[in-house]
């Protein structure tokens, strides 16, 4: 079972047969409100260079949609849908009582000097404080623009061998997170980061993640203006609470 399908499958149950309350796709972030003012994010993906200015044909009219078909939407072949889909997977699971760690995300890991620590995804601030431990370090991004990084072929072997996986959490969206994690295979920690991160460990208990570091939505009214004039995380993090939800190690 998918990354996807094992979080449509977790969320499912707290679902309520209720539609949407708002949905709003801006440049770098999509936001989805449920009925009950809960809210959730997700990364928005690239757009098309199709030809067509429509990249949805249901624009106008997704608040209709009720919470559980768009739950669906993250097994969606549409990164649009799987976007929106990832979204409310993100209010939704909010329903479930969890022991949310406020710490700093990279200080959880215990990074060493010894360790090889491989990111996936470009995280520039955290670059440095990784560095400063004397780690062999890593970068792989599908930006190659982005300095540092190694041939992305040989991204399966980093992955392979390294001690400590540090993994965007928009790779749920772009359809790779299922073969990342598929190559770990000796690491000690691994985290999935960023804003898009589902605070779902049930969904992960079969993978080599230890760490879930996300967001939650504290002010629904001016994170939804951000998004919608296209800010980022670097704009919306004053209407955010940072969390991690540290997973029990089986492996």
């Amino acid at each position: 079972m998918s990354i996807a399908q094992n979080l449509i499958r977790c969320t499912t149950p707290l679902c309520r047969d209720q539609a949407l309350a708002d949905v709003r796709i801006g440049l770098g972030y999509t936001f989805v409100e449920l009925a009950d003012g809960v809210a959730g994010v997700a990364w928005t993906p690239e757009r098309s260079h199709a030809g067509n200015c429509t990249h949805l044909s249901t624009a106008g009219t997704i608040e209709d949609y009720r919470e559980q078909e768009v739950l669906t939407w993250l097994d969606s072949d549409d990164h649009y849908l799987r976007a929106i889909g990832l979204a409310a997977c993100n209010a939704v699971n909010l329903r479930q009582k969890k022991n949310f760690n406020n710490g700093e995300a990279l200080s959880l890991l215990n990074i060493q000097q010894n360790d090889h620590v491989v990111m996936v995804g470009f995280f520039g601030p955290l670059m440095a404080q990784i560095k400063k431990t004397g780690c062999t370090f890593d970068l792989l991004d599908l930006n190659p623009a982005k300095s540092g990084i190694v041939d992305l072929r040989s991204g399966p072997e980093l992955l392979a061998a390294c001690d400590v996986a540090i993994i965007t959490a928009t790779s749920i969206i772009n359809g790779t997170i299922d073969g990342l994690l598929d190559n770990l295979a000796s690491n000690r920690a691994a985290l999935l980061l960023g804003p898009s991160t589902p605070l779902c460990a049930e969904a992960f208990s079969e993978k080599r993640i230890s760490q879930l570091s996300g967001a939650l939505v504290r002010a629904p009214d001016p994170l939804k203006r951000v998004i919608s004039q296209g800010g980022g995380t670097s704009l919306m993090k004053k209407h955010l609470q940072f969390v991690s939800v540290q997973l029990a190690i089986a492996w």
